[in-house]
């Protein structure tokens, strides 16, 4: 399975233009955050693939315009192709804006998807707008991660972990991810390809 991820930055290659050469065959798109409503529209209409999302600390217009034809991931858990999927938005609080939780609220909405991941028997991929706390993030409290999403990785040890928020114009190849144990943390900035069979392990 080719999996295209994205978060904060409309990436030229994709908008308003697609490069199908390079941007072919993928078969699920995973948005982190900080994104035009219209952009997400646009690629799930442009790739043909299913397309969820998570929030992000600046995507206020998304109360008036949800993207169309996407998922709202935010606090689900869903299948797609022999894959189980979770779904965090936001940010930690920083001045009382939409989109942004304190630890002990987003750690709230974790333990209550603990039930639903139970069931489904575990976690492959995890989406989320922040980093996990000491891995990717910043020393300002907006950047800072979230220490509930350290435990999340070692309670499941999903093969990936998906982040946006964390700006970094330079980044490029392996150097997007961190190993946490049986994790792979990603920084999706801007976008990133991850090809993943459906057992959870890499193509």
């Amino acid at each position: 399975m080719r999996i295209l991820t994205v978060s904060d930055v409309v990436e030229p290659s994709l908008y308003p233009r697609i490069d199908r050469q390079r941007f072919a065959s993928i078969n699920l798109v995973l948005a982190c955050g900080d994104l035009p409503p219209e952009y997400l529209t646009a690629l799930r209409n442009a790739l043909e693939a299913p397309l969820f999302y998570v929030k992000g600390n600046h995507d206020i217009r998304y109360v008036l315009r949800a993207p169309e034809g996407c998922t709202d991931l935010h606090g689900r858990l869903a299948s797609f192709g022999g894959l189980k999927i979770l779904g965090l938005e936001g940010s930690r609080w920083y001045n009382g804006g939409p989109y942004q939780y304190t630890e002990a609220e987003m750690k709230k909405i974790v333990r209550r998807m603990r039930p639903a991941i139970w069931w489904r028997g575990g976690l492959d991929v995890v989406i989320t707008h922040a980093p996990p706390l000491g891995i990717h993030d910043g020393q300002d409290l907006c950047h800072q991660g979230f220490a509930c999403y350290r435990w999340l990785i070692d309670k499941y040890q999903p093969r990936y972990f998906i982040h946006g928020h964390i700006h970094r114009p330079d980044i490029t190849g392996e150097g997007r991810r961190t190993a946490l144990k049986k994790t792979q943390v990603v920084n999706t900035y801007g976008y990133h390809i991850i090809e993943i069979q459906p057992d959870g392990t890499a193509a």
